[in-house]
């Protein structure tokens, strides 16, 4: 689990954390992550329909899967 500042080893599956979560805050965007909503900062659309995400204070870049798209069709 990536936060802000800190990695947390988290000894579960996704499979077995998501029903545990709020599903209005957290998100499964690919197969291997899940987000907090309110952390995300930006979704970029490339010219081929791909999605990617950028969170608030952490440098890396996200890709949602086909799967997961219609999340965000209202953002």
């Amino acid at each position: 689990m990536l936060t802000a500042d800190q990695v947390y080893l988290v000894r579960m599956s996704l499979r077995e954390l998501l029903p545990q979560l709020d599903p209005q805050r957290f998100w499964q965007v690919h197969r291997g992550h899940i987000v907090q909503v309110d952390a995300i900062e930006r979704v970029h659309r490339d010219d081929a329909g791909k999605l990617t995400l950028r969170l608030r204070h952490r440098p890396e870049r996200l890709a949602v899967s086909r799967m997961y798209g219609h999340l965000f069709k209202a953002l």
